[in-house]
């Protein structure tokens, strides 16, 4: 009886690194394909409107609560520091830059990821290993354009608009905090909060939920639309989704701030 060799590490290793660069090619063109698609017709704005409600409206509790939640912790946890030198005055306003700066596109990006990205991921996958995709190309419908380019849409447009909302309950958060502990007025509130607050910084948290809802959308995407392997692919393709997405968002938010820093006086 023959004991079957070990495959050399050199050989393991450079097999996995042809699969690494041809999963790189493959997305590379699931990207392409999805521009092409963006500009031909037909255009499903009935498809994309719906995804916008499943994707926004769907997220609202758990963003209003997580917002909130968050203005009120960092607020907490910053207030100690700032007393010890005389400083809770500039409370408002380190709140307000790093919530807007950093805290709410990158907190909408991570949980839009964790709630959409895996929904995507499994819908499209279960649809994939169910032949569903299969019949939709029978009946003279296109998939890609139906299934891929709406949902990437309407993560794309619908995650700026989670942060903003995110943002605004965030501050009231740390308002909430603030007032119940210097009895700080409203007003004073958002004038030293805002007071460092530039157009740069409120471009640059847009930016991030762009790209942070494209690549939560297109990675989702893919994963479910090349789905294989059963009921066990459409798990492992809603794990991926999320794992991915997650640090895409995190290596696009080191480019991003690198970027804006470089405009910054």
């Amino acid at each position: 009886m023959k004991l079957k060799q070990k495959q050399p590490r050199r050989y393991i290793f450079t097999q996995k690194l042809d699969t690494f660069f041809f999963d790189v090619y493959a997305f590379g063109q699931f990207v392409a394909r999805f521009f092409r698609a963006l500009l031909l017709p037909p255009y499903e704005f009935k498809e994309i409107i719906r995804q916008c409600y499943m994707i926004g409206v769907k997220s609202l509790s758990l963003i209003t609560l997580t917002g909130f939640i968050t203005g009120i912790v960092f607020t907490k946890q910053s207030r100690p520091s700032l007393s010890d030198f005389g400083a809770t005055s500039w409370l408002p306003s380190l709140v307000a830059i790093a919530i807007i700066r950093a805290l709410a596109p990158l907190v909408t990006g991570l949980i839009t990821a964790g709630k959409v990205g895996s929904n995507i991921g499994a819908e499209l996958g279960s649809m994939k290993v169910t032949e569903q995709i299969d019949a939709m190309e029978v009946s003279a419908t296109n998939p890609f354009k139906f299934l891929v380019v709406t949902r990437v849409i309407a993560t794309t447009c619908m995650v700026p608009l989670l942060m903003l909302y995110m943002a605004l309950l965030a501050l009231l958060g740390a308002f909430v905090n603030v007032h119940s502990n210097e009895q700080t007025s409203f007003i004073s509130f958002i004038e030293n909060g805002f007071h460092n607050i530039s157009f740069l910084d409120i471009f640059s948290s847009l930016l991030k939920s762009i790209v942070f809802g494209f690549t939560i959308g297109i990675v989702s995407c893919y994963q479910g639309y090349n789905t294989t392997q059963g009921t066990q692919g459409v798990g492992r393709a809603a794990n991926t989704s999320v794992v991915l997405a997650m640090f895409l968002i995190f290596i696009e938010e080191i480019i991003i701030v690198q970027i804006t820093n470089w405009f910054r006086p």
